[in-house]
């Protein structure tokens, strides 16, 4: 892979844009119609984009491999999410159930985004809001930031290399890992992993 070609890849539901919470668990939005993007989103997209950073969603939408949504919702939706913020790239995987080699937390949807676009997986951060996004992440070889936004739902929080609480800070704390990273050895600064044997057939989606 192309050295020092770095990339920030991007859950979308609870990330780019708002999930649509109901009972403490996160559901994506049903339509266009239904889409928020958080206040300090297009702000910290601009500031990883000032970086140099590649911005690449991937994103798990079961609910059409179900048949609970329509795949061209899930893409109008893409749509506007990537060019509102300006995405680089975006992957899908609509698989209905674990198995496959793109379903987060398999690292496929990363791996492939790499090989296109000639990505440095390990200067490489991905950013999600659940635990599938970061697994995936640390299986493919980045640094996983959690963006906990205290759902009801059972997760390993302990997997995430550094936990934040927004994704304006999540922006923020690359910018001062890749400052720590030019100057120094990397320092695990927020809560750490770890990464202790998991059951995940226990885990919810």
């Amino acid at each position: 892979m192309q050295p020092g070609r770095r990339a920030v890849f991007l859950d979308r539901d609870g990330v780019l844009n708002a999930s649509v919470v109901r009972d403490g668990k996160p559901y994506p939005p049903l339509s266009l119609s239904e889409v928020v993007i958080p206040e300090d989103v297009p702000a910290a997209m601009a500031a990883l984009k000032a970086q140099g950073f590649l911005l690449v969603c991937c994103t798990n939408q079961p609910d059409v491999g179900r048949g609970t949504q329509s795949q061209g919702v899930v893409e109008s939706i893409n749509r506007y999410v990537s060019d509102l913020l300006g995405l680089d790239g975006v992957e899908v995987c609509y698989d209905a159930s674990d198995g496959g080699p793109r379903r987060k937390p398999e690292p496929g949807m990363l791996l492939d985004a790499a090989k296109r676009l000639k990505i440095d997986i390990s200067a490489s951060y991905m950013v999600g809001d659940r635990w599938r996004d970061v697994e995936a992440g640390r299986r493919a070889g980045c640094t996983s930031i959690l963006i906990d936004l205290a759902y009801e739902e059972p997760w390993p929080v302990a997997f995430a290399e550094h936990v934040v609480y927004s994704f304006g800070q999540a922006a923020e704390l690359i910018a001062e890992l890749e400052g720590k990273r030019k100057n120094s050895a990397p320092r695990q600064i927020h809560a750490e992993s770890s990464h202790n044997t998991i059951d995940y057939n226990t885990v919810e989606d």
